[in-house]
C-alpha cells in the first residue's frame, strides 16, 4: 500500500484540494451533475479519514467557489442541500475523530440553513485538536485579498496601524486564513492544468498535483501517492540545491 510507504516524520502540514469533476464525471455516467457532487461527498469522507489517519494537521477542501454562483439555480440548490445533509450527517464522526471544522470565505451568501448547521458544527468542534479540516465556501482568492485591502485601509484610517506596518506578515495576517499555515500542496482532480482563484497568496511556495481523475474517483491511494511524491521533491524558496542540501547537514 502507498500508505506504508510515506515517512511518517515529513508530512506535510497542510494538503488543499480542488475537488473538480463532480459534473463531468456524472454526465460520462448518464446522470445529472448533482449525482456527481453526491458521489464527491464520499471522496470528501475518504481523504479526510486518510488525513487523520496518517496525521496531516490541515485539510482545505475548495467546496463552493463564489463564481459557482453563476451556476443554474438547480445545481446550487442541489448543493447547498447536500451541504445541510453532509454536514448534519458527519457531525458525530468529527467528534469521533477529534476533527475541528472551519470554514473560509464570504459565509454571508450561504443560505441561512446552511449557515446556522455550519455555525453549530464549528462550535461542536472548536476544541478538537486532531484534523482541522477548512471548507472554502463562498470563496475565491480575489475577493479574499480584496476585503483584506478595505479592512487594512480602513485600520489606518482609524490609527490601528500605519503604512509602515505593512508587511507579507501583516497581510496574511488580514486573509481568513489568518490562523491556517499556507499550504504545503495543493492538489487538482479533473485533469485541468489551473488554480481557479484558490489561495493565491497562501500558494506562493506549495507544490501542486494534478491529476486526470475526476473527483468521484480520488482515491486513498492517489492520496497517499502524492503525499509520497511530496517527500522526494526538494522544496527550495528561491534558494539552490547546495544551499538546502548545506541546511541540511547542520
Amino acid at each position: 500500500m502507498q500508505k506504508d510507504r510515506i515517512n511518517k516524520e515529513l508530512l506535510p502540514k497542510h494538503i488543499a484540494i480542488v475537488m473538480d469533476g463532480n459534473g463531468r464525471w456524472a454526465k460520462q455516467q448518464g446522470y445529472d451533475r448533482i449525482f456527481g457532487h453526491t458521489s464527491g461527498i464520499s471522496t470528501v469522507r475518504s481523504i479526510t479519514e486518510a488525513s487523520v489517519e496518517i496525521g496531516i494537521q490541515y485539510l482545505t477542501l475548495y467546496t463552493f467557489s463564489t463564481e459557482n454562483w453563476s451556476r443554474p439555480q438547480e445545481e446550487i440548490h442541489g448543493i447547498m442541500g447536500l451541504l445541510v445533509e453532509s454536514i448534519e450527517k458527519e457531525r458525530e464522526t468529527f467528534i469521533k475523530n477529534n476533527v475541528r471544522l472551519l470554514a473560509i470565505g464570504d459565509l454571508m451568501r450561504l443560505p441561512e440553513d446552511v449557515r446556522i448547521k455550519l455555525q453549530n458544527c464549528i462550535a461542536d468542534t472548536s476544541k478538537h485538536s486532531g484534523l482541522t479540516l477548512v471548507l472554502a465556501l463562498s470563496y475565491s482568492s480575489r475577493w479574499e485579498i480584496t476585503n483584506a485591502v478595505k479592512n487594512i485601509v480602513s485600520d489606518i484610517e482609524k490609527g490601528i496601524i500605519s503604512m509602515e506596518n505593512i508587511d507579507e506578515s501583516l497581510i496574511s495576517k488580514y486573509l481568513t486564513t489568518s490562523n491556517i499555515p499556507d499550504p504545503d500542496i495543493v492538489i487538482r482532480t479533473g485533469g485541468d492544468i489551473r488554480i481557479s482563484n484558490f489561495l493565491l497568496w497562501q500558494a506562493a511556495y506549495s507544490e501542486f498535483f494534478f491529476t486526470t481523475k475526476y473527483w468521484p474517483e480520488f482515491s486513498k491511494e492517489d492520496y497517499y501517492d502524492i503525499i509520497y511524491q511530496f517527500q522526494h521533491r526538494e522544496r527550495r524558496f528561491g534558494k539552490t540545491s547546495e544551499q538546502i542540501k548545506s541546511v541540511k547537514k547542520q
